[in-house]
């Protein structure tokens, strides 16, 4: 609205209307910056999703990417330098010495002679000087002769030949260790299958992709029960981490592939101490309905940690929910990535203050933990609801900052849980690591081919990742589990090949 300030009019009633006017036009402005900057936030996480990091910050594998191609550079310099000039000073580390495990192979360097170059002298050994160099043998592949003698009776025209030993895969030609050799480097290396197969021709073996699938579904089927009792320990915990990334299954009645979803299921005593292993399940549905975990967790009691999915809620009365900070502050980090606005950054400070105490509790007692957080936590907790809900009157509506808060707002309660409970965590971060894996692999496998292969894949991730959790190579045990549950390993003693109850009858070869 245009107004000519020379020429205002004197009638009161005008001069009313002028102002309602004004006013009206203000708010419809404000509410359209509101929508653009709203608009303009979300515009910024889609280019940060697509194209941006998807960390809030370098991690240490990504520095230490960084720093070998520094080092590399570093020696090759070095490397072009006279034999004779001083190499510049370097930063002065232990070497850490070589496992003694390992076997060793003697290389002797004898001198050509027994006399002494300066005088003509014998010469007579007083010690000798070992250093030592890593070397790396690479994998073979060996064919195993399995020779049964056959013996007759010249009595009695019988024959008898001892029993030929139990195959994993019937008539198969694998062994438990290439089976587990295939299943370590497709589940927990990413190598898919028919990558497999191109580096076992370069050995001279040609193993077609269906033949490595063939084994991959054989080997699984002796799992299953492992991965079914494994899941009987995880939810008889009293405090569960849960969350569900997606996987492509090839959906062929469609000519293209469908979002399926694996669930996970995490538990770990170790931040307060707790008594039992860790361990983590993953379990698969083509869909991602709320009905799902509730399935999952139906003679579920406790506390189950989550991120923000609503179907999560619908679980049922025994089942109390705490929610996770890493979440909440991701909503203020992005929009503070976005726009620089200080009250996120306020907000971030206020959350960085949390978890500063948890670092230091992390691995106190669950009641040392209650008790640290009831002292130190509780009164920083109630001071930033007050200061949330004090900033949510102050900005748009509708701005992503608004969102932000009415996030962290909706699920106070759960996010608050862990101040009276000494064994929750502030996040959910212990099954977002364990969701990783899968990520890596979905970039490399780019698809399950059938519903069956994802709940394949959720059976040997369950193994691999529960083994590492407890410190257990994975090779080593999916190769010793497969041997004993092939040769006849009692169902009754399954609980023996647990990961953290597992030890290996023989050394690996």
């Amino acid at each position: 609205m245009d107004i000519d300030l020379a020429a205002l009019p004197d009638d009161v009633e005008t001069l009313q209307r002028m102002v309602r006017s004004l006013a009206t036009e203000r708010a419809s402005l404000s509410e359209a910056l509101s929508e653009i900057e709203r608009l303009r936030l979300i515009i910024k996480k889609l280019q940060r999703s697509q194209f941006g990091r998807h960390a809030e910050h370098l991690d240490d594998d990504q520095l230490r990417l960084g720093f070998e191609d520094i080092n590399v550079d570093l020696a090759r310099a070095e490397a072009t330098l006279p034999p004779t000039q001083a190499q510049p000073p370097r930063t002065q580390t232990k070497r850490p010495s070589l496992p003694a495990h390992l076997p060793r192979e003697d290389v002797r360097c004898n001198l050509g002679r027994q006399t002494c170059p300066c005088c003509g002298g014998e010469l007579h050994l007083i010690g000798e000087t070992v250093s030592e160099m890593l070397d790396h043998v690479p994998a073979r592949l060996r064919v195993i002769r399995i020779c049964r003698p056959r013996y007759s009776c010249r009595a009695c025209g019988t024959i008898h030949q001892a029993p030929a030993p139990e195959r994993p895969i019937a008539k198969g030609l694998a062994t438990p260790a290439l089976l587990a050799h295939v299943l370590v480097s497709k589940y927990c290396d990413h190598l898919p299958l028919y990558r497999q197969s191109q580096i076992f021709a370069r050995q001279g073996v040609e193993l077609d992709r269906s033949t490595l699938a063939n084994w991959v579904g054989g080997a699984c089927w002796w799992l299953e029960p492992l991965q079914a009792r494994l899941a009987e320990h995880v939810f008889a915990s009293q405090k569960l981490f849960a969350d569900d990334t997606p996987i492509p299954v090839l959906d062929p009645g469609r000519g293209r592939t469908k979002t399926g979803r694996l669930w996970v299921y995490a538990r770990d005593d170790r931040p307060w101490s707790g008594p039992d292993p860790p361990a983590a399940i993953y379990l698969y549905s083509p869909d991602r309905k709320a009905e799902r975990p509730v399935s999952h967790l139906i003679k579920f009691k406790g506390v189950v940690q989550v991120d923000g999915y609503p179907g999560f809620e619908q679980l049922g009365t025994d089942i109390r929910l705490a929610a996770c900070w890493a979440h909440a502050r991701r909503k203020f980090y992005e929009v503070h990535h976005a726009t620089g606005s200080p009250i996120a950054a306020e907000a971030l400070r206020r959350i960085a203050e949390l978890y500063a105490i948890e670092a230091n509790i992390r691995g106190q007692t669950a009641t040392v933990r209650q008790n640290a957080r009831q002292s130190r936590s509780l009164p920083l907790v109630g001071s930033m609801k007050l200061w949330l809900e004090t900033q949510l009157t102050h900005i748009p509506p509708r701005s992503g900052l608004a969102d932000a808060i009415r996030y962290a707002l909706t699920r106070w309660d759960a996010l608050c849980r862990f101040l009276d409970d000494g064994r929750i965590e502030l996040d959910t971060n212990t099954v977002e690591r364990a969701i990783r894996p899968i990520t890596l692999g979905r970039k490399n496998h780019l698809f399950a081919g059938s519903d069956g292969g994802a709940d394949r894949w959720a059976t040997v991730c369950s193994l691999i990742t529960t083994a590492k959790l407890n410190n257990v190579e994975p090779f080593a045990y999916l190769k010793d589990v497969l041997e004993r549950m092939s040769n006849g390993h009692h169902m009754s003693q399954l609980d023996d090949l647990l990961p953290w109850n597992w030890r290996p009858e023989t050394a690996v070869n």
